[in-house]
């Protein structure tokens, strides 16, 4: 597989056509440029993400396979949604812990849009059982997740994210230390660049700083869940 450069400019122009035509005879008319344009050079984008990532961990798998790695699917799941259009008009790549799909563990990920990347690591509304193993763990480990929490690879990114409780969790006091913490659900660290970013060679060497601005964060998590990092 040849080494990445960047994506082309065809990536985002067909980004940018499909949101106007987001039916099935267009992409159809377009899959072998679909496959051309998006789905190779991600694939080369996810080789390229490798030996870095294992440098970050061992834990965490970049899977370059079109179906079933690390690329998401470019078809949208319309069964509960109002909008029943059939297809993302984002690119997106989510690097899985070794423990596999069902282990609910911290990923990373990254996402393309036509305007703007996102890229970074976390956990997203895990299961009940799982949110209060991290919640413990933050109620159990203050020190280490203030630390954490004031590292300048965090303050930079804007901090943890991730949608909350307005009342304190059941079963922990509201004057608990951390206590915005443990209403969260999710909890992510997100770095922002601008989409050009994606036609470059340096798109991977930027990545990988996104996460390793998050490791940490994945290793507290990881710690919590009893998982490896």
């Amino acid at each position: 597989m040849a080494q990445f450069s960047g994506f082309s400019k065809d990536f985002f122009k067909f980004f940018e056509e499909l949101k106007k035509n987001n039916n099935r005879p267009w992409f159809n008319a377009n899959k072998s440029r679909y496959y051309e344009s998006v789905v190779s050079p991600i694939s080369e984008f996810i080789v390229g993400i490798g030996p870095g990532l294992k440098k970050i961990s061992s834990c965490y798998k970049a899977d370059p396979k079109p179906h079933g790695g690390s690329m998401f699917r470019i078809y949208r799941d319309t069964r509960f949604s109002k909008d029943k259009t059939p297809y993302k008009t984002h690119a997106a790549c989510h690097f899985r812990h070794t423990a596999g799909r069902d282990a609910h563990a911290p990923g990373f990920y990254v996402h393309i849009e036509t305007d703007r990347i996102t890229f970074g690591g976390g956990i997203w509304l895990p299961p009940s059982k799982q949110l209060g193993q991290i919640r413990d763990f933050i109620i159990d480990n203050p020190s280490a997740w203030e630390q954490m929490l004031s590292s300048t690879v965090v303050k930079r990114a804007g901090g943890i994210r991730g949608d909350a409780l307005k009342r304190p969790p059941r079963g922990y006091p509201a004057d608990a230390r951390h206590i915005d913490d443990l209403k969260k659900k999710s909890f992510y660290l997100m770095s922002e660049a601008d989409a050009s970013l994606a036609l470059e060679s340096r798109f991977v060497t930027e990545t990988l700083k996104a996460f390793r601005a998050a490791a940490n964060l994945n290793h507290l998590i990881t710690d919590a869940l009893e998982l490896p990092f």
